[in-house]
């Protein structure tokens, strides 16, 4: 049975005690809403592992806009029944004043990466994101944490955080999960209209095409999406568009 720990305090004792000297610790952060995507990262965590944790908290500093973090899934006793099924160790669940008592005033910020892609067209997002990793990072202390390559420019940005702040943790990316029709598994794709998410599998179809980013962007607007960009960089292909009210992210090597 996967024990719930709700705070900071509580997990460090655990932390020092039960799970000191050789036992090592992965982690998996998420936001919930898990899919198969996410269990990919929680079987490697646990195949890696002696201990698994895995942590659900729905972080409203990485989101610009308000509307997404209101309409962001929230399925708890479901997430919890797939954390159970996985024999996952602990989750980590804790409240808003548990991780910021600060109220946000100290956070990380990355002036090179984080500007460019996601980072253009949403503000503020990143400087979010690299602070609730360092602090779950912090606090969990694992020797391994796992991180999905559908998010790649985040997953790029949390390594070389870890690297510049000398923290002690591997950080392991894990192959991005895909629908039968090549849409990348999103928590987000449950937001999506039956209607929306027929069209959404253009989107990869499209990112995974010979074309030019030229050419695949204005593809997808003819298709009805609203394109962020479609960018190549890297050897990496990346994409974002907006179908509905739902923003898609993706990416392919080239």
């Amino acid at each position: 049975m996967t024990k719930i720990i709700k705070t900071v305090g509580e997990w460090k004792l655990l932390r020092k005690t039960f799970l000191a000297g050789e036992k090592s610790v992965g982690f998996v952060p998420t936001m919930g809403a898990l899919h198969k995507g996410h269990e990919s990262l929680i079987k490697k965590c646990i195949e890696q592992n002696d201990i698994s944790v895995v942590s659900i908290f729905v972080n409203p500093t990485q989101f610009n806009d308000p509307n997404d973090f209101r309409n962001y899934p929230k399925v708890f006793e479901k997430d919890l029944e797939t954390l159970e099924n996985n024999r996952v160790n602990f989750l980590f669940y804790p409240e808003y004043s548990e991780i910021y008592s600060d109220n946000y005033n100290y956070r990380i910020v990355e002036n090179s990466f984080s500007k460019l892609l996601c980072g253009e067209f949403r503000p503020g997002h990143f400087e979010g994101v690299l602070t609730i990793v360092m602090k779950l990072l912090n606090i969990i202390s694992p020797d391994r944490a796992y991180f999905g390559e559908k998010d790649y420019q985040q997953f790029k940005l949390i390594e070389q955080m870890c690297k510049a702040f000398f923290l002690d943790v591997e950080i392991i990316p894990c192959p991005t999960i895909r629908e039968e029709d090549g849409l990348a598994m999103s928590s987000r794709n449950l937001l999506l209209t039956d209607e929306e998410r027929k069209v959404a599998a253009q989107f990869p179809n499209r990112l995974m095409s010979n074309k030019e980013p030229s050419e695949i962007k204005n593809e997808l607007e003819q298709l009805g999406f609203k394109v962020d960009y479609i960018t190549d960089l890297e050897q990496r292909r990346f994409g974002a568009v907006h179908l509905g009210k739902v923003r898609l992210i993706d990416n392919v090597q080239l």
